[in-house]
């Protein structure tokens, strides 16, 4: 299982350079078996710019969460718990092998009626590749090209509700 995942363009490169090794969410993924989420980075970027494995998800309360996390938390405190006002309980996902896509998507471009999810969104693994003809395909080695990864509207249904 997969998740296509709406975050800040500052929280998604933080993530991608290391230096964000949680991410913070108010609701669970309600599905158990995610293993990649796909950063789909909001305004004013607007593409799925990366991805990362997901490790472990710890729930507890938000001030736990900061306290065991807050050297890899990649945000302020006043950002953690602006975020988690009137919260009782959060969840911390592990970022594992983070990578910045060579290639972003725009997915506006690839998926008729993409709609962006509120927070998260499953989807179901796209297909590797790169060769769809797209701009991003072009001038890119063949290594750069098989690492990358592309949609179809036959691989990813993203413009349903979730």
């Amino acid at each position: 299982m997969n998740v296509l995942l709406s975050i800040k363009p500052k929280h998604a490169d933080a993530i991608m350079r290391g230096d964000k090794l949680f991410e913070f969410r108010r609701v669970p993924f309600a599905e158990r078996d995610v293993e990649t989420v796909y950063l789909y980075s909001t305004a004013p970027v607007k593409k799925v710019v990366g991805l990362f494995r997901v490790g472990k998800v710890v729930e507890d309360r938000p001030r736990s969460l900061w306290r065991k996390f807050r050297h890899v938390a990649g945000l302020s405190e006043s950002e953690f718990f602006s975020y988690f006002r009137d919260s009782d309980v959060g969840y911390a996902i592990e970022v594992k092998r983070a990578r910045r896509l060579s290639c972003p998507i725009d997915p506006f471009n690839v998926v008729p009626g993409f709609v962006p999810p509120q927070s998260f969104r499953y989807v179901a693994r796209p297909k590797a590749g790169g060769r769809d003809g797209s701009p991003c395909a072009k001038g890119h080695s063949s290594h750069e090209a098989r690492t990358d990864i592309t949609w179809s509207r036959h691989a990813v249904s993203l413009s349903s509700s979730g």
